[in-house]
């Protein structure tokens, strides 16, 4: 793991694979630890160069004030495209994973020439809050038991792995994968600031940000090899969301995981990585 330089932040990246590959840039969301490992290393396996990155706020990313973010939305996507631009003279094949699905739908639309493909993971054409009447919502009774849950001590490394784990259980994800995952979150997290600690877990910071104008009237505009992938059973932005990025967007491929929710199962690896090569 190392730091970029792009767009006048500081990011942090994980390289995988040779560096003079096609390049596959995984937005996280908002950690890259949201990208599994699994995955990353089949994508290098066959024959690309993998980085994947922190959004600001979280990780080794520049952090400041994770409670009153003082950027936008757009800012993270020009974020990814800066970032595309310093690792490789080409265009890159650009991935988004939840809340970082939506900076790569922005992304994308606002900076296509930065980008040659878009895999877009459990995520949805709307930004956080109020959905548009044709898309489904979070599963209220999933929600209520997710949020329901007193916080933990957010400084105590025990006590946050043990909240992330009981949490994948509710979402139907692994919850030792969860656990483990949460872990090495908690661990490259800069500092025990409760507040930073639970935007680094939790990602609420992107739920203050400005994500307005609407982007998903443009998504027709996209004209690069697109895959949605979504998990069958996924609670938070349910499949009806991966179903209607799809539609909208022209040519795109969906890729349903019909035993996976909100994370991207390592038993799922191979055959997210097989569909974002064939791009």
């Amino acid at each position: 793991m190392t730091t970029v330089e792009a767009n006048g932040v500081t990011l942090g990246v994980e390289h995988f694979g040779d560096a003079a590959a096609p390049l596959v840039l995984c937005a996280g969301g908002t950690t890259m630890l949201s990208w599994p490992d699994t995955l990353c290393e089949s994508l290098a396996r066959g024959g690309r160069h993998v980085v994947r990155y922190d959004l600001r706020d979280s990780g080794a990313s520049i952090t400041v004030d994770p409670e009153a973010p003082a950027y936008t939305l757009r800012d993270l996507a020009a974020d990814a495209a800066a970032l595309a631009r310093e690792l490789d003279d080409r265009p890159a094949h650009l991935a988004g994973i939840g809340v970082g699905g939506m900076v790569a739908q922005v992304a994308a639309l606002d900076h296509p020439e930065a980008f040659s493909a878009l895999t877009l993971a459990a995520t949805r054409p709307v930004a956080p809050g109020p959905v548009d009447d044709d898309l489904p919502d979070h599963d209220a009774a999933t929600m209520g038991r997710l949020f329901s849950r007193s916080m933990p001590d957010w400084s105590d490394r025990d006590a946050v792995t043990e909240y992330a784990a009981e949490g994948a259980e509710i979402l139907g994800n692994d919850p030792a994968v969860t656990r483990a995952v949460a872990a090495r979150t908690w661990d490259r997290t800069p500092g025990t600031v409760p507040a930073v600690q639970m935007a680094n877990q939790l990602g609420i910071v992107f739920a203050r940000l400005d994500c307005k104008p609407r982007w998903r009237e443009r998504l027709a505009e996209l004209a690069m090899p697109t895959l949605v992938v979504h998990g069958r059973r996924d609670p938070f932005f349910p499949v009806g969301s991966g179903k209607a990025l799809a539609r909208e967007i022209p040519g795109a491929r969906l890729l349903v995981l019909e035993r996976a929710s909100t994370a991207i199962p390592d038993a799922a690896a191979d055959q997210v990585a097989l569909a974002m090569l064939d791009l």
